[in-house]
């Protein structure tokens, strides 16, 4: 009988832990209830005086009107370099790659440079309505409420520009255009215009040189009798071979800034370079044994002078045909969608900055209750208690 009353260990589970609660995780979502329910007027009220603010702030803001102006940059063009380029196969691939990827975004650099920025500054007399005391500041400001982007997919450049008044927004954005067309002047951005400026800058030493030369030949007196023992057709045809060699001297140093030796081109302008300076050798051994007594002087500055004339007129049609081809490329900066003053504001949107200050001031809040009770909850604990009294007492100790 007795063995009956003892329970088997088969008849009761063993107990290895504790008992689990049941319904552990309703509790927790209860007591996160519990502390929204306790603390709802806080959430509610606190996000709605924040929004109340906001938007009496936003009424009171100076309004801010954005006006915009699109641009079409010029498109670059393969030159003749490029398509000689191409014949050595691979090599043309890697000059390629070296490319500007989207050359809108060279305009884009420019529009954002010092030059523009200091004359959009110098046009408008922004240090004096901005009441800055020096341009970089002036320049930073203007930066700051000035957005000039590029799109990818066609390249159209587009300028927007904040400001209080819609009508000066509209005339710094149609400005912008202006400074950058005046800028591209003095910069050779195609390779069109760097061959214009190379021939522009050799124009200009042709030039003084030739002036040079005039005052010289000038200056030794003009007389018949000086050209009896060298005609004057024969010096200006030395002069005219002199001339033709400097030029094609120039055009293949030009030529070797998008060319090798061994391109076809470049040595058929060897050849010609080499057949000129024959020809001239021959024409100063015959004239050198006719020149001599008093009129040498003469003969020789007045040689000097047909020799820069000569390249003069070389260098002006060189110079005229780089134009050409420079306004054909074309740095031509076409206007889409000129600046209109807009009709309405941009800034500040009241509407919207009353919703978002709404909605981040609820989430602060509520991440400050929880903390909060998170805090007190670990306050009742005998062990985080001692642990927070200490704490108390040194900071209390520090402070004082």
């Amino acid at each position: 009988m007795t063995d009956n009353l003892i329970p088997s260990s088969t008849d009761t589970p063993a107990q290895t832990g504790p008992t689990p609660i049941e319904g552990e995780d309703d509790i927790s979502l209860l007591d996160l209830a519990l502390v929204l329910a306790e603390n709802l007027r806080l959430l509610i009220l606190v996000p709605l005086a924040a929004g109340v603010v906001a938007l009496g702030i936003a009424y009171l803001t100076t309004p801010i009107f954005t006006a915009t102006t699109r641009i079409l940059p010029p498109q670059q063009q393969q030159g003749a370099s490029a398509l000689l380029a191409g014949q050595f196969g691979a090599l043309a691939g890697l000059a390629g790659a070296a490319g500007i990827k989207n050359p809108a975004d060279q305009y884009v650099a420019l529009l954002k440079s010092g030059p523009v920025l200091d004359a959009m500054i110098e046009r408008f007399k922004l240090k004096q309505l901005w009441d800055v005391k020096f341009t970089v500041d002036a320049r930073q400001r203007l930066d700051s409420l000035t957005k000039v982007t590029a799109s990818a997919r066609d390249g159209i450049i587009s300028i927007e520009v904040d400001d209080p008044d819609p009508k000066r927004a509209a005339e710094i954005a149609n400005a912008y255009v202006e400074e950058l067309r005046n800028l591209l002047k003095t910069l050779a951005v195609t390779e069109a215009a760097q061959r214009r400026l190379f021939f522009e800058g050799q124009l200009k030493q042709a030039k003084d040189n030739l002036t040079k030369s005039e005052i010289a030949l000038r200056g030794s007196g003009i007389s018949e009798a000086n050209l009896k023992t060298v005609p004057q057709s024969a010096l200006e045809a030395l002069a005219r071979i002199r001339a033709q060699i400097t030029a094609q001297e120039i055009r293949l140093a030009s030529m070797r800034t998008s060319m090798t030796d061994l391109n076809p081109a470049f040595k058929v302008a060897l050849q010609e370079l080499a057949a000129l300076r024959a020809e001239l050798s021959k024409a100063e051994q015959s004239n050198s044994s006719k020149a001599g007594g008093d009129g040498a002087d003469y003969i020789a500055k007045f040689r000097d002078f047909k020799y820069y004339e000569t390249l003069f007129d070389l260098m002006a049609k060189q110079y005229e045909v780089a134009r050409l081809d420079e306004a054909r490329e074309g740095a031509v900066i076409q206007v889409l969608d000129p600046a209109q003053p807009p009709e309405r504001k941009s800034k500040p949107a009241k509407a919207r900055s009353a919703v978002l200050t709404t909605l981040v001031t609820f989430f602060i809040m509520l991440v400050v209750v929880f903390i909060r009770q998170a805090l007190r909850n670990m306050a009742n604990q005998p062990k985080f208690a001692e642990k927070f009294g200490r704490l108390r007492r040194l900071l209390l100790l520090r402070g004082a």
